[in-house]
């Protein structure tokens, strides 16, 4: 019997050996996860500089579409602009003066 329970708590504690030996050697001092000792071993990674807009099919699909409905509806010409409103002219001091009163009520 006790060479059974021997052979289980030398399995149990070979699986927990693998599993940190697979998992990578991290340790948590003083609040930080440090890496292992062999993060400079890998190769840089390489990231492409993204583009200015980062949906480029759906740009150009939306442009199409627009080139589409000003070739139509002729959208490259504006309205003529609005007069100016005519004011007519205030004397100075008039603008805070109140209406007469109504003799007639």
């Amino acid at each position: 019997m006790n060479a059974k329970r021997a052979w289980r708590l030398v399995s149990v504690a070979g699986l927990g050996l693998g599993f940190v030996a697979l998992t990578g050697c991290q340790t948590n001092v003083a609040g930080m996860t440090l890496p292992s000792g062999h993060y400079l071993q890998h190769p840089p990674q390489y990231f492409p500089p993204s583009p200015p807009f980062p949906l480029q099919r759906e740009l150009a699909a939306m442009e199409a579409q627009g080139a589409a409905q000003a070739g139509v509806q002729g959208a490259g010409q504006l309205p003529p602009p609005l007069p100016a409103p005519l004011v007519p002219p205030v004397a100075p001091g008039a603008g805070n003066v109140p209406p007469p009163p109504n003799p007639n009520p």
